[in-house]
């Protein structure tokens, strides 16, 4: 379905939005998301939603830069399978490079993998251009989402068209785009929580704006004048005049003085009946919801508790309800785009969640203790982990703990008979006969 913007505008009744202006000469298509959010998508509150409104919302910035910032300062790399069950870090390969260091040459790593998390969070679609040169992956341009057109061909299948700031719309090959969606009801294209939520996020406007007014009026209700007389034209001029003088005593702490037949009143709910705070905390607790985003790891707290073990599950439910399905989808995408099919069952790309642990060095300390412990870690995996520099020898040998022994090895030998019997070897000394 295309129909031209001037043919909407036209058979319009009203038109609430106020952006609408950038698609004047432009072809408007069902998958053009921005267009139909901003003219249908009003909110109850009769608020204007859109992503730079949202974004001045505190609750909605602390969200979006906690799940953003994190993923984006987790370390990523490509990792090889190893035909003994194990796995190594493919340092030589150029992707790796790409995807750990320095994606293009106008960003960083972080700055990269920030903007797409943040682009899939804000519009439910983060897309990448793949630059190649011959069958190299040389960068991958992060494009802004709101300049990428969707279209279908007959088949179904996405066509992608970009339109930069400057120059002529181009269309990028499927081949060439990294196309990461969010949680999506058709698997192809990922739904704006901006848009599906812009009745939560306009109510939120509407109390901050209610609150904005009421700090600016100092806290007082609308106060009326009450005057047991008829005013013509210019005695209300001159009467509000008064009443300007009257408010600004007010503001300054000096009582003031009503004359003979003026009376005041105070008109309106005050903000302790209309709950303001209370609904504004409301508001926030919402658009943590729609985040999926615990309100007390974005700074607001409640009565339950954030320390100990009350922070520790609400980091884990952190990480697993939210930044893991951001991760394995980015993971799914990088697969999908940028790694051939024969790659794809040898190479595998994976965020290493133990660098959320760089900050609790107890955590950090028991981590490697146990993994050490268990024969899984080495202690010189260890120290790579914490970029120190290999020891070799033992260090590189797997250890366990022998305090525990199986049953049936009880009373065969202790640490005392086995350090004896080497003692023995070393002086090359028969060893006296058991009695």
């Amino acid at each position: 379905m295309r129909k031209s913007l001037t043919s909407v505008v036209n058979s319009a009744i009203t038109a609430p939005r106020a952006s609408l202006t950038e698609w004047v000469g432009k072809t408007i298509r069902m998958t053009d998301g921005g267009f139909w959010g901003q003219y249908f998508g009003t909110s109850a509150s009769g608020k204007s939603v859109t992503v730079n409104k949202a974004m001045r919302l505190t609750a909605c910035w602390a969200c979006v830069r906690l799940i953003s910032e994190t993923i984006a300062t987790l370390p990523l790399g490509l990792y090889r399978k190893m035909e003994d069950g194990g796995r190594q870090t493919e340092s030589g390969n150029d992707l790796h490079w790409l995807l750990r260091n320095s994606p293009n040459s106008r960003m960083t790593a972080v700055q990269f993998w920030e903007a797409v998390v943040a682009s899939m969070l804000l519009r439910g679609n983060a897309f990448v251009e793949i630059q190649r040169m011959g069958a190299r992956i040389v960068a991958l341009d992060f494009l802004m989402p709101h300049r990428v057109e969707l279209d279908a061909d007959d088949k179904g299948n996405l066509l992608y068209w970009y339109r930069p700031p400057k120059g002529e719309r181009r269309q990028i090959a499927r081949t060439n785009m990294m196309h990461i969606p969010a949680f999506s009801l058709d698997g192809q294209v990922g739904l704006s929580p901006i848009a599906y939520g812009s009745d939560v996020f306009g109510s939120a406007m509407s109390a901050e704006d209610v609150a904005g007014a009421t700090f600016k009026n100092g806290m007082h209700q609308t106060v009326a004048f009450e005057v047991d007389a008829t005013l013509n034209k210019q005695q209300r001029d001159e009467f509000r005049d008064y009443v300007q003088r009257i408010s600004g005593a007010m503001n300054a702490g000096v009582s003031p003085v009503l004359e003979k037949g003026v009376s005041a009143k105070t008109i309106g709910i005050n903000p302790v009946d209309a709950q303001l705070l209370e609904s504004r905390e409301y508001s926030a607790e919402d658009i943590c919801r729609f985040f999926m985003v615990d309100p007390t790891l974005v700074g607001y707290s409640d009565k339950a508790s954030n320390w100990g073990t009350g922070l520790e599950q609400k980091l884990l439910r952190f990480l697993t309800f939210t930044l893991r399905s951001y991760m394995r989808r980015i993971e799914e995408g990088i697969s999908r785009s940028l790694l051939s099919a024969s790659d794809r069952r040898l190479i595998y790309p994976e965020f290493a969640i133990e660098g959320l642990l760089r900050a609790d060095s107890a955590a950090r300390s028991a981590f490697y203790s146990q993994m050490v412990q268990n024969g899984i870690y080495t202690r010189d995996d260890c120290r790579i982990r914490e970029n120190l520099p290999r020891r070799g020898g033992n260090a590189d040998v797997l250890t366990v703990q022998t305090n525990l022994s199986p049953i049936d090895q009880l009373g065969q030998s202790t640490d005392g008979q086995a350090a004896r019997a080497a003692l023995q070897n070393w002086l090359n000394q028969p060893e006296p006969p058991k009695e």
